[in-house]
């Protein structure tokens, strides 16, 4: 009696996988490709393995692909796999290609269609790198473009920020939308990566964009003039977008004051060499690595030459020339600090945190005079408190 062939795999959207004893079928486009090599414990031989995530628009998944092949396989790809099978890490769903699964291109037409209501609906705050394959509403907090070198090409590229009621989310485009502040956006197609130690969206050609109403999202006012936060509460959040922070300036760190940058990249100058490009023509710029702390914790502002020439009162041209007379550059760091110590500051911008804090990346600066018997008063309200 000859026997039925065996059927084959039912073709499965991402959004749809569930853990089963059958295998699936899938395709999807690679957002993230990783190879490394594993050791047998059988023999201690190395086995190669590609890791990863997989998007089809509905879903984003990760996958584990034993003994890939060496090359062809990148972000962006478009992959058919039949006979994939589906596990279980930390109640989320996940695909293995074995050497029973058969692995092959595709197109981008063999990719689910999907129309955006389909796409899930995701808060500013629960998006982590690399996330993909979500729907974002938000509203354009502001836009600005700027010219970027990729390899030998000239690029435009558009930066800005979104906000939802949940947060706000650094974006960059290099598709120009025609996006404009206070514009409201149904984001269908963009993913998630880490700039700069903070999450960013990023938008190309594959992005959607659409204009909606806008009902109960942010205003951008709202946002760019709120209110100092707590210092302590942005180092526990680990920084974030349109932040604003105001405490006393107590101290300055290097280096400070007359710096030389590369010319290609703009990173501050050790001896000359830049640790990117080597031995390069340093340009001479300002900064101020200001020390701000309002009493519940501190963090580092970096101001640029625009603000440090205002805060300080002295131009670049005067920094040099006071370098031709007194040619060592902790005198100069001195009087620069000597000028911002104990002033009041109100910063507004980005920051990011690492192992040695949180860095603000200030879009404004603002000097706050300081009323003495307001401040003397506090004090000693506080330290009645104590005494107490």
């Amino acid at each position: 009696m000859a026997t039925a062939p065996p059927s084959a795999p039912p073709e499965v959207r991402l959004k749809d996988l569930a853990p089963t004893t059958s295998p699936v079928e899938i395709v999807g486009r690679v957002v993230t490709a990783e190879r490394r090599e594993v050791t047998r414990r059988s023999d201690g031989s190395r086995r190669p393995l590609l890791s990863g995530l997989l998007s089809d628009g509905t879903g984003t998944v990760r996958f584990t692909w034993w003994d890939p092949p060496r090359e062809g396989i990148e972000r962006g790809t478009v992959l058919r796999a039949v006979g994939a099978e589906v596990r279980t890490f930390r109640d989320r769903p996940e695909l293995t290609f074995t050497f029973r699964t058969r692995v092959g291109p595709a197109s981008e037409a063999e990719l689910p269609r999907v129309t955006p209501e389909e796409i899930p609906l995701r808060a500013i705050r629960d998006l982590r790198p690399p996330d993909e394959g979500f729907r974002l509403e938000a509203r354009v907090v502001r836009i600005a473009e700027r010219t970027v070198t990729v390899g030998e090409e000239r690029r435009v590229v558009h930066e800005g920020l979104l906000a939802d009621a949940s947060g706000v989310l650094a974006f960059s485009s290099w598709t120009d939308f025609r996006l404009a502040a206070g514009e409201a956006l149904r984001v269908v197609g963009g993913y998630l990566r880490t700039f700069r130690g903070r999450p960013q969206l990023v938008l190309d050609e594959r992005a959607t964009v659409t204009r909606i109403g806008g009902e109960g999202l942010p205003e951008p006012a709202e946002l760019l003039r709120a209110p100092p936060r707590p210092i302590a509460r942005v180092e526990d959040e680990g920084g974030g977008e349109a932040l604003a922070v105001e405490g006393i300036v107590v101290g300055l760190l290097p280096p400070s004051g007359l710096v030389y940058r590369c010319p290609i990249c703009r990173r501050s100058l050790t001896g000359g060499i830049c640790r990117i490009h080597g031995q390069v023509e340093g340009q001479p710029d300002l900064r101020a690595r200001i020390v701000l702390d309002d009493g519940t914790g501190a963090l580092t502002v970096n101001a640029g030459r625009a603000d440090t020439e205002r805060l300080w009162g002295r131009t670049l041209a005067d920094a040099r020339e006071r370098m031709r007379e007194v040619p060592d550059p902790n005198v100069l760091e001195q009087e620069l600090a000597d000028a911002l110590l104990g002033r009041r500051l109100r910063v507004r911008g980005s920051g990011s945190r690492d192992d040695f804090g949180v860095t603000l990346q200030p879009d404004e600066i603002e000097p706050v005079e300081i009323d003495l018997e307001v401040a003397a008063a506090e004090l000693s309200a506080r330290l009645g408190t104590v005494r107490r």
